[in-house]
């Protein structure tokens, strides 16, 4: 059974940090991208970041750029996103997700990750 945990949400005052994280189990994880999506109040999902399956190409979104950033450790199955300078824009459920992909790339589109997680709230008050 493939299983997909966030952990790390919350709520932080504008300007502050906080580091979600993703376990995954029931997969091959080195075989996956992964990645974060966001869905605001009232928004559709969107794509945050992602990143390929070696880690070593990544993608951002514009609003997120240079604020947030992604990694991997392919020997613990594990995907983070460290986000910075949080805004009250920022706040929307977060969810991990993966796509199982043949070659060491990015995705953006949310229709090509087959697994998501339950999601993880983060609220970033003024």
């Amino acid at each position: 059974q493939v299983r997909l945990v966030e952990s790390g949400g919350g709520s932080v005052q504008e300007g502050g940090s906080l580091t979600l994280t993703c376990t995954v189990s029931g997969l091959t994880f080195g075989d996956y991208v992964m990645g974060w999506f966001r869905q605001l109040p009232g928004k559709d999902l969107e794509a945050v970041s992602t990143i390929s399956k070696s880690g070593g190409s990544v993608f951002g979104s514009i609003s997120t750029k240079g604020r947030f950033t992604i990694s991997r450790d392919n020997a613990k199955n594990t995907v983070s996103l460290r986000m910075n300078s949080l805004a009250p824009d920022d706040t929307a459920m977060y969810y991990c997700a993966a796509a199982y992909n043949e070659y060491d790339v990015t995705l953006t589109s949310k229709s090509r990750f087959t697994y998501w997680g339950q999601g993880t709230q983060v609220t970033v008050f003024s």
